[in-house]
């Protein structure tokens, strides 16, 4: 009887190639493969999600002392009185927002008392002096609580394409390697590709979280500038008419 010669070598040689294969598609391997452009797109993928992290831990601290502290504040503002009340304003953080934007209306309407008979009262009244003060104040806390969005949604919406950029590069190296090496066997192919694919991964694990948490604060914070303008409403009609108009609160 005959036997198969040709089928007997090519079964250890396919296992061996195999093998060799699935030990280079480890990203262990792949780091100690990098070129110059893939170590870049590596840093920048790390440098990307270590900063958004940190802005998330950053704005969720931030938004939850906010409105941890909010009712508090509005309540301790509109119980107290007169310098009681504005001292407590100022014992507040100087991250407080609503603290720091009832003081300036508190402020505006005392300089523009205080400038009776004068030019500035004759330019503008007490309503109009307030409301403007009102006005920069909530900008400008709004503008506070944006800190990190801008990083977040750049870092979810380029963070995918950074790491195909290190995929394509990587396929690109891969194939010159096959080229050059006139094979095109598992070793040859699967190994190069799998790494290459392993920096798009890296791109969507970055991407994922910052565009969660951008969405997330995104919603927290227009509920937190509602607040600002509810209460800065009411801080216009107390300061403009010397009583609190709103009765609903």
């Amino acid at each position: 009887m005959f036997q198969d010669s040709s089928a007997t070598p090519s079964a250890p040689g396919a296992g061996t190639s195999n093998a060799e294969a699935m030990q280079q598609m480890g990203f262990d391997h792949l780091v100690h493969h990098f070129d110059a452009l893939g170590w870049i797109v590596f840093v920048v993928l790390v440098a990307m999600s270590i900063s958004s992290w940190y802005c998330i831990v950053i704005n969720t601290i931030r938004n939850a002392s906010v409105r941890a502290r909010a009712e508090k504040v509005i309540a301790g503002f509109w119980n107290g009185k007169g310098q009681q009340a504005i001292q407590e304003l100022e014992a507040q953080p100087k991250s407080e927002p609503f603290s720091k934007i009832a003081l300036d209306a508190a402020f505006a309407a005392a300089h523009h008392q205080s400038a009776a008979g004068g030019r500035l009262a004759e330019t503008l009244s007490r309503s109009d002096f307030v409301d403007r003060a009102l006005r920069q104040a909530v900008a400008r806390e709004s503008l506070r609580l944006e800190g990190g969005m801008t990083l977040l949604a750049t870092v979810g919406s380029a963070a995918p394409f950074v790491g195909l950029l290190g995929t394509v590069w990587g396929i690109y190296g891969a194939l010159i390697g096959i080229a050059a090496s006139g094979s095109a066997s598992m070793d040859k192919v699967a190994g190069p590709v799998g790494e290459s694919l392993i920096m798009t991964a890296f791109g969507l694990f970055t991407a994922i979280p910052a565009v969660l948490a951008y969405n997330f604060f995104s919603r927290s914070n227009r509920l937190t500038y509602a607040r600002f303008d509810e209460f800065a409403h009411d801080l216009h009609d107390y300061f403009a008419t010397g009583s609190r108009v709103s009765s609903t609160h």
